[in-house]
């Protein structure tokens, strides 16, 4: 009996575990829902960055996004000053090298 319960909860270990953090995040904009509450989170802002850059046609997801700097500034350079990404893409915008 001890053996089958502690093989349940291994399985049951496993499950959560094997279970993407991307599902169990829950994004309204660039806010993360946490207990409830809203807090501006790095991933929300990316997946918010991906929508809204989907809405002016990039194929882009908030993967990329997050998995390579280049392409986020790239997406805030070309979605410019959209307010439903102006924090997320202040870094970005009007920022030149040469300089």
């Amino acid at each position: 009996m001890d053996r089958l319960l502690v093989a349940g909860l291994a399985m049951a270990a496993a499950l959560l575990v094997a279970t993407p953090s991307s599902a169990k995040i829950k994004c309204v904009d660039e806010s993360q829902v946490i207990n409830g509450q809203l807090a501006v989170t790095p991933w929300c802002e990316d997946e918010n960055l991906a929508k809204v850059a989907q809405v002016y046609g990039a194929r882009v997801s908030g993967a990329a996004i997050r998995n390579n700097p280049n392409l986020k500034a790239e997406i805030c350079r070309f979605i410019g000053a959209d307010i439903r990404v102006k924090d997320t893409c202040a870094g970005y915008i009007g920022f030149d090298r040469r300089r």
